[in-house]
């Protein structure tokens, strides 16, 4: 992808059900022109290949193919997804030990193949992950970007456009910290259609009632535990995310999203990468934006900071 060149050429590193969800999303939308899938368990990367393949007809023609981690030179974009699955009654955090020693593995072996790519990282812990793998990416760590906590925002923007009865697009509010339990939401700067929601009424009469937002933050924070519970895993979602993330890179959109990077003490944070509303483009990371957080929103950002810290130096 030097010099702003791009080769159409995407890779994804696990064919679980994240992974295929964000393939099968890929080929709808017509991003690519080549997607290599890349698995531990290669008859899987095969499989899937071919189930896509199958598809072709109906959608945009592109190429796709199991490979492995050499097949992945010249691409503009790789996504891993691969690493142990979050199990029921686990947190994400429960997950860093063995996904860790899995990405120390992957990394390596993708930068070996395709030096100037962008990696995105879907794996969880995500924001631990994404600080281990831009460690070993070394100068070009800004290329490196989690999704961290980009599926949370567009929960808790869903959820907050059903209470207010308008479309969860016109909504603009934030969930910013560690991709996990001590994550927060961004009260001071939410609104809708630019009217900050203690001021705001929606068609349905829903004026502002702050306990009701605390439940909807609540919901949004347990989310992945409720489907979880239920079907045993999440992917639909954040194989769209993924896809917005593939977007922004491929098309230079210079998208505003809640990725995680590492961060060099923007809000007194640094050694850890987390979420913030982040420019995202060709290159990746492009710039962390500086926002007016109230003061109990930077205290939550530091302290989710320092809980990821724990973390990371728990298997440092």
């Amino acid at each position: 992808m030097a010099d702003g060149k791009r080769s159409g050429k995407v890779g994804l590193v696990g064919t679980g059900m994240v992974g295929t969800s964000f393939a099968y999303a890929l080929i709808q939308r017509s991003l690519a022109n080549d997607l290599v899938l890349v698995d531990a368990d290669s008859a899987r990367a095969e499989g899937e290949a071919m189930d896509l393949n199958h598809g072709i007809p109906f959608v945009h023609p592109m190429r796709i193919r199991a490979g492995d981690y050499n097949d992945l030179k010249g691409a503009d974009l790789v996504v891993i997804a691969a690493g142990a699955n979050q199990k029921p009654g686990e947190t994400r955090l429960d997950l860093l030990t063995k996904n860790a020693a899995i990405f120390r593995e992957i990394i390596p072996k993708v930068l070996a193949a395709s030096d100037d790519c962008v990696i995105v990282i879907a794996t969880n812990p995500v924001d631990i992950l994404t600080y281990i793998s831009a460690e070993i990416a070394g100068p070009t760590s800004q290329r490196v970007i989690g999704s961290g906590t980009i599926l949370d925002t567009a929960r808790f923007r869903y959820m907050l456009g059903e209470h207010y009865g308008v479309d969860s697009r016109s909504v603009h509010a934030y969930i910013i910290g560690e991709h996990g339990d001590s994550e927060l939401a961004l009260w001071s700067l939410a609104n809708i259609a630019g009217v900050r929601l203690a001021d705001f009424v929606g068609a349905n009469g829903q004026g502002y009632d702050q306990q009701a937002l605390n439940q909807i933050f609540e919901q949004t924070r347990g989310a992945a535990y409720e489907i979880i519970k239920r079907k045993r895993a999440t992917y639909y979602a954040i194989g769209l995310g993924l896809l917005a993330i593939a977007e922004a890179v491929l098309r230079n959109q210079h998208t505003v999203l809640t990725v995680s990077s590492p961060l060099s003490g923007q809000y007194g944070v640094s050694n850890i990468a987390i979420s913030l509303p982040t420019i995202v483009g060709r290159h990746g990371i492009e710039e962390v934006l500086a926002l007016p957080l109230a003061d109990d929103e930077l205290a939550g950002l530091q302290q989710s900071a320092q809980v990821l810290r724990d973390n990371l130096a728990s298997i440092s």
